[in-house]
């Protein structure tokens, strides 16, 4: 299980660092834009209660944690993330905003944190990569302070119905040959449609983060394309 595991991540890493440089690009194309609207809502809901510090884990090039910035200039916000690549764009990205927000490279299954760390921790498309869900779960309770919040934005299995199917053929068909054409790589858009395939849905997410010690609640945005699961600590 630890090799399966080792293994997964190190897949995902090497992935996710090949695409970066197209990475932002294809964000906006294949969601038509809406992924902003996804992650201010997060963001919103993260800063809710006014953290003095927050972590973005899997920040990829730094979107979430520089929006997290924004919207509470006086909060410590950190981003981490375990593809080098893809740090190096969100300190470009932080540098000509000139926004202090430092990204540092961590294993989401071995934070580099010290225990209640954090006031707040936001995880934006990302979490579904973690080659142990329990595990990580474990590592943002131990690192989120006491009274503070997680908030998971992830993409579950599409939804039943003719909305669910037509989406399922777009995410199948159209999103891999399009992330494919776009990135060099299409591969990494295949494991996408795999990857959210394979994700637990909504109620089985929110009892994982029960068990976890969260008391948790989830919404559902955009007719099921995307869930954001709010943890309490």
């Amino acid at each position: 299980m630890v090799k399966d595991s080792e293994g997964k991540a190190q897949a995902v890493r090497r992935m996710f660092s090949e695409i970066a440089p197209r990475y932002d690009l294809l964000n906006r194309l294949l969601s038509a834009g809406i992924d902003r609207r996804w992650r201010f809502i997060a963001a919103e809901a993260a800063i809710e209660k006014n953290p003095r510090r927050i972590l973005d884990l899997a920040t990829g090039t730094g979107d979430m944690a520089l929006l997290l910035k924004r919207l509470a200039p006086h909060s410590e916000v950190v981003g981490a993330d375990f593809a080098p690549p893809m740090l190096e764009i969100a300190r470009q990205k932080a540098k000509r905003l000139g926004l202090e927000v430092p990204f540092q490279q961590a294993d989401a299954l071995a934070l580099p944190f010290p225990e209640a760390r954090f006031d707040a921790i936001t995880i934006a498309f990302g979490f579904r990569n973690f080659a142990d869900y329990d595990q990580a779960l474990a590592e943002l309770y131990r690192v989120l302070a006491p009274g503070g919040r997680l908030c998971i934005l992830e993409f579950p299995p599409p939804p039943k119905g003719g909305f669910g199917e037509l989406y399922r053929f777009y995410f199948q068909k159209v999103l891999p040959w399009v992330g494919g054409l776009v990135s060099g790589n299409p591969a990494a858009y295949r494991y996408l449609p795999d990857s959210v395939e394979r994700f637990p849905d909504p109620p089985t997410l929110k009892a994982k983060m029960e068990r976890s010690g969260f008391q948790t609640r989830y919404r559902i945005l955009s007719g099921g394309i995307v869930a954001l699961h709010i943890g309490d600590r």
